[in-house]
């Protein structure tokens, strides 16, 4: 029996390529997705590690400061204590904090500054270039701010501190945070000396304090002896072992997430290869039917059959994994290579091949193929020995003798579908009503799945009509043949289905929130341009309000505050701006009402606090005293913040007072070139940037561009090998049919009609699975949007026609080049020996 299985693989070594490549390829993103979060998790530990090297104590703040204007933080006397507590060789301080670095253009961005510690065992970075700062006057940046920035060392480098005051500083060396040159915190990164640090915000105390261990102490005695000299409260004190687990558990969540996101995807394309794997096997048992009844009557048993088909699977399987495996690690390069390029810093691609990855690339290849094949397998055995005897019967009728069982199993997920759409979209939050309302969608998906041999020959006839009334004979064949076996047909379209709907699906909520974004943006944004600051965090300054409403071509000027509580945030905005710059929609109450100590609130907040008018909300910000304030109208629309108040109301808050969050800008009628005369006031600022509301919904576009075309690249695998899939059943039917393509050949048939019925049968099969597709797709989409409107805001389905025709007519093409092949090999076969063929 091994000799019959070795011999019959070498037989039908070109039947199983095709399949084997869609495994191939279901195992090179799985295996690229562990290799890319293996990748992730060293680059992360590498980099976060650097900040519990050598610390053999480290001291948190963990509790709340004692007075409402007092930050939390770790006083000069605390840190004094920690210094002079028994085992302490060394101590500094570690924090953080946004500050504006200014560009060679004059205007601010966002920098991480951090001190500098003064104790190199201590030091969380490895330096590249130069040195580290040991005045207050210089400063080191990390590698990848001197690239972006264009900053080599001897140049000055110039940050704002409070009140905007400029400090500038010598560059004297460049660092490296870890592995990769891409900063953990998104931005630019500098570093100072503690001093030169503190001097930005003077009122702010460090968040954190480490130190290492004199020799002949333990990092346990030197906990203890840090822990008697400044006592518990407030305080979290680990040894350096503590703070390197927890720093390692840190990274192992942050890696994790995103790899969770990208298997999801790799079991799609999984998924639909486990298809095409069930689909070749069925065809290979089907057209093996008196081989296998011969190999009966010869004296094999049903479990040597059975266990043959499996051998068959398994080899394949393992073939196709080692093949998964090093593309795998090509798909990891290839996707930490687009991860770097955002970063704009680049950084060093990593290439950690675990033996855990070995084992699931080939557990994950040889699983897929055998489970497969087991259906399969097991119809084999079901094979007679009297088959061989007698031709094989058309497989089209199995569609009637089980279409009730088809029904009744379609009809139970139809019910579970559509129970849980109508339920997910009753939930009130959006997150879980769309889970909800996502997981019915699948479920009717599977139904459509199930339903499948039932819709080829109604979808088949609507779609072959243009075709067969065009192209003629060759048409007419070709729907014939596309319908003469629903299953296998329903079956080779089922996989180009599931990628078809998922993108269509994607694509239409994409484009759905896109145009409800953009519709937001231009009743939030009236005005002409929005003032803004470069930096989060650092307000604007008041007198610039000022003078953008002494200009001549502006009309009106509308600074805003934000305030900031507990769980929620307010914007605060002049009263004569409401109506005209601020347009939210009253659900309830009046406008006319909003005054000092009152507030209007959105109606997706009242509803989550359970607020009504008339009452009072209580408002306590990181620093000041708590506020109290009237609830005078619930609104829609305005998706600024949870509400709004007069500039008088939030000038209770010192946040608020300190400078505006923006000022909108409208312009008189008329004006022509009114963005030139407001930069001219906003230049001499370095953190007020310009923006239209033109500008902010091309920026949103494009952001959401980058995550649909990243998605389109993740699910065109699966569509990839869905069209494998149809390759490699024309293949097979090619060689099925060798004999009926002779006789058709014989009564008068060209080998170009030849080849253009293979060509109208690809597209007629392609057609199937993406236009049944693009309408499940186009349904879920809207079930999908409908789920994430509420009352504050209603997502509306948009259709990109567009995009969808550009589906479609990938589909057509992708099924032409997919028919190439075989139908090359049916037209290059002889007449007579094709007719010879038993």
């Amino acid at each position: 029996m091994l000799r019959t299985i070795i011999a019959g693989l070498k037989a039908r070594t070109a039947r199983l390529v095709l399949s084997s490549v869609a495994i191939a390829l279901g195992v090179a993103f799985v295996t690229g997705t562990l290799v890319l979060g293996d990748a992730m998790t060293a680059s992360l530990r590498d980099e976060f590690a650097k900040g519990a090297r050598n610390v053999d104590v480290s001291v948190t703040v963990s509790g709340e400061s004692s007075s409402p204007d007092e930050i939390p933080g770790i006083t000069p006397e605390t840190l004094a204590k920690i210094r002079q507590a028994p085992g302490v060789a060394a101590a500094d301080p570690r924090d953080f904090q946004t500050v504006p670095l200014v560009a060679a253009n004059g205007k601010a961005k966002s920098a991480w500054a951090v001190p500098l510690a003064s104790n190199e065992k201590l030091n969380e970075f490895d330096l590249v270039d130069g040195r580290y700062p040991t005045k207050d006057d210089e400063i080191a940046v990390d590698k990848r701010t001197a690239s972006t920035s264009k900053l080599t060392i001897g140049q000055p480098v110039v940050l704002l501190g409070e009140g905007d005051q400029r400090h500038t500083y010598t560059l004297v060396g460049t660092y490296q945070q870890g592995t990769n040159q891409v900063s953990l915190s998104g931005y630019d990164h500098v570093g100072l000396t503690a001093a030169a640090f503190q001097a930005l915000e003077p009122e702010r105390p460090p968040y954190q304090v480490v130190a290492t261990a004199a020799a002949g102490f333990t990092q346990q005695q030197v906990v203890d002896n840090v822990r008697k000299a400044i006592g518990d409260s407030g305080f979290k004190i680990q040894s350096g072992e503590e703070l390197t687990r927890e720093t390692l558990e840190r990274v192992e969540q942050q890696s994790g997430e995103f790899t969770t996101v990208l298997l999801a995807f790799a079991i799609i394309a999984l998924v639909v290869a486990a298809m095409v794997i069930y689909n070749t096997f069925t065809i290979l048992v089907a057209q093996r039917t008196r081989e296998l009844a011969l190999m009966r009557c010869v004296g094999a048993s049903r479990a040597q059959v059975f266990r043959g088909v499996l051998a068959e699977a398994l080899v394949m399987g393992l073939a196709a994994s080692v093949i998964g495996l090093f593309g795998g690690i090509g798909v990891s390069a290839l996707l930490q290579r687009v991860i770097f390029s955002f970063g704009e810093g680049g950084g060093t691609v990593l290439l950690p091949v675990t033996a855990t990855t070995v084992a699931a690339s080939f557990a994950v290849g040889t699983l897929v193929t055998v489970l497969a094949a087991v259906l399969p397998a097991r119809k084999a055995t079901r094979v007679a020995p009297v088959a061989a005897l007698r031709s094989q019967p058309d497989s089209g009728e199995e569609v009637s003798r089980t279409s009730v069982v088809r029904v009744l199993t379609a009809v139970l997920f139809g019910v579970i579908g559509v129970g849980g759409i109508v339920f997910g979209m009753g939930i009130e939050d959006e997150d879980a009503a769309m889970f909800v309302s996502g997981a019915g969608t699948m479920a009717l998906l599977a139904a459509v799945l199930v339903l499948g041999p039932l819709l080829v020959g109604p979808v088949n006839r609507v779609l072959g009509a243009l075709p067969r009334a065009v192209l003629g004979v060759p048409a007419k064949l070709a729907s014939a043949n596309a319908g003469r076996n629903p299953k296998r047909t329903a079956a080779t379209t089922a996989a180009l289905m599931i990628g078809v709907t998922i993108v269509s699906l994607v694509t239409v909520v994409a484009n759905s929130a896109k145009e409800t974004a953009n519709a937001e943006i231009d009743q939030r944004m009236p005005a002409d341009y929005t003032v803004t600051s470069a930096v989060y965090g650092r307000p604007l300054p008041k007198e610039l309000a000022e003078q953008l409403a002494d200009v001549p071509e502006v009309d009106r000027v509308a600074p805003t505050t934000v305030v900031y509580g507990e769980r929620e945030y307010f914007t605060g905005v002049p009263r004569d701006a409401i109506g005209t710059l601020f347009r939210p929609t009253v659900t309830s109450g009046s406008l006319d009402d909003l005054g000092d100590g009152t507030v209007a609130v959105n109606a997706q907040y009242a509803k989550r606090q359970g607020v009504a008018v008339g009452q009072v909300v209580t408002v306590k910000p990181g620093q000041g005293q708590a506020q109290e304030l009237k609830v005078v109208a619930i609104v829609e629309g305005q998706r600024l913040s949870d509400g709004i108040m007069t500039m008088e109301t939030s000038s209770r808050f010192p946040q608020a007072a300190e400078g505006y969050e923006s000022i909108l800008v409208k312009l008189k009628d008329g004006v022509a070139n009114g963005r030139a005369a407001v930069e001219k006031v906003t230049d001499p600022s370095p953190l007020a940037v310009v923006d239209s509301a033109a500008e902010t919904k091309e920026q949103l576009n494009q952001q959401l561009n980058q995550v649909l075309g990243f998605i389109w690249a993740l699910i065109g695998l699966a569509v990839v090998i869905a069209l494998f899939g149809i390759a490699n059943t024309l293949t097979l039917s090619v060689l099925e049919r060798t004999r009926e393509s002779a006789l058709l050949r014989a009564l008068g048939l060209t080998k170009g009609q030849l080849r253009l019925m293979l060509v109208v049968e690809s597209v007629l099969m392609a057609l199937m699975g993406a236009a049944i597709g693009l309408l499940l797709g186009i349904g879920f989409g809207w079930v999908i949007t409908e789920a994430l409107s509420n009352d504050t805001i209603s997502v509306d389905l948009v259709v990109p026609f567009g995009q969808i025709g550009v589906m479609l007519a990938g589909a057509v093409v992708a099924a032409i080049l997919a028919a190439a092949l075989p139908a090359r090999r049916a037209a290059r076969t002889s007449v007579v020996a094709g007719m010879a063929e038993a």
